[in-house]
């Protein structure tokens, strides 16, 4: 980690020499590590969106997926060391699995870990301004057993979902 003004910049070491890009997005290596990374720009102040996308995460996720329901299994706020169990359904198909907050610095970042099935994702979501009265959300997620190319579609979803969301609040 290295920090950068009075933002805590989190640099994640990847293991890979050479990258194969199958989209501006998402990047496989030969170790079979697969990165991606989306963000959006939201006309809504950093904190307004932190608190929809993390502080209030269990309620809101649903809302922007609502493939996904999430219960808070540990009390209190969101916060490192918070469990979220979570349920995806699609069509006949459902997957159970747990998130564990590894990372919350507040109204900047939250990351976690999250295990559905046999798969496992590390994920970032962070918060940092843009312009007067915006944010940029961006999300970054990586696995080396996950095929995270099928999972851009669905995540630039959600982040149009939540932009649409949070300026409709305007």
């Amino acid at each position: 980690m290295r920090k950068l003004g009075p933002r805590l910049i989190l640099h994640v070491p990847v293991l890979y020499c050479s990258h194969v890009q199958f989209s501006n997005n998402v990047l496989r290596s030969g170790g079979d590590v697969v990165k991606l990374v989306l963000s959006e720009t939201i006309d809504r102040p950093p904190t307004d969106v932190f608190r929809f996308v993390a502080t209030d995460h269990v309620k809101n996720h649903p809302r922007w997926d609502p493939e996904m329901s999430l219960v808070q299994e540990t009390p209190g706020p969101i916060g490192v060391g918070t469990r979220i169990h979570r349920t995806r359904t699609r069509g006949e198909s459902r997957v159970e699995g747990e998130m564990e907050i590894t990372e919350y610095d507040p109204d900047r970042t939250m990351g976690g870990v999250t295990r559905d099935g046999p798969m496992e994702l590390r994920s970032q979501m962070t918060v940092a301004p843009e312009a007067e009265a915006a944010s940029r959300l961006t999300f970054t997620v990586e696995s080396d057993n996950a095929p995270l190319e099928m999972m851009e579609e669905p995540i630039k979803g959600s982040l149009r979902r939540i932009k649409e969301m949070l300026e409709g609040e305007g």
